[in-house]
């Protein structure tokens, strides 16, 4: 898997679901010099893990506000598939209620120029262009800075949740770095 960290985030234009709107030209551009961004891909919508992460985010979104990081997602679910799990109550397996970006990758270009696509086009025997494997993309979470460097990048099977608070710690670190030109060590934690 190439890495991305130290390079510019992939650029896109896609529709995103953004609360009841869809935005049909959605781009990471618009936080460029701005703020931080926190993009992460799911699998797919209406499954039994994702949804948990999705609502976690949701539940720190207001800490990564305050540090000054927009929190986008990224599936290869279509705008309106993402529309009616966002109406779906959370009791239902739903995400009603929130709010970040939620990017609709039905292409799967970004999540291939993420390099988190869990399966690759290919030939057929016939030469038409198959799919091979799931075209769903893997749990990637990418810290991007206010110049659209990636700074750091996770990846994890499709069956492994992340820790949301992990998120948080390398939002911290790199705001450490950036202001005060000090590293971090393992474990590091930011003060109060």
């Amino acid at each position: 898997m190439p890495v991305l960290v130290g390079k510019r985030a992939p650029s896109f234009r896609a529709a995103a679901v953004i609360g009841t709107q869809v935005e049909e030209e959605f781009s990471l551009d618009r936080y460029l010099g701005k703020r931080y961004v926190l993009f992460f891909f799911w699998p797919s919508d209406f499954s039994s893990v994702c949804p948990t992460e999705l609502l976690a985010f949701q539940a720190k979104l207001a800490e990564f506000e305050e540090r000054g990081v927009a929190v986008v997602g990224c599936s290869t679910d279509s705008v309106n598939v993402h529309k009616a799990w966002l109406r779906t109550p959370r009791s239902e397996g739903g995400i009603e209620g929130v709010t970040y970006p939620l990017v609709a990758d039905s292409t799967m270009t970004i999540s291939a120029n993420y390099d988190v696509l869990a399966g690759h086009f290919d030939y057929s025997e016939t030469g038409e262009m198959v799919f091979i494997g799931a075209p769903v993309a893997y749990r990637g979470l990418f810290l991007i800075d206010r110049d659209g460097i990636v700074r750091h990048q996770l990846v994890n099977d499709r069956p492994l949740g992340r820790r949301i608070s992990d998120a948080l710690r390398m939002v911290d670190a790199l705001r450490h770095l950036e202001e005060h030109g000090e590293t971090c060590p393992a474990d590091w934690e930011a003060d109060g």
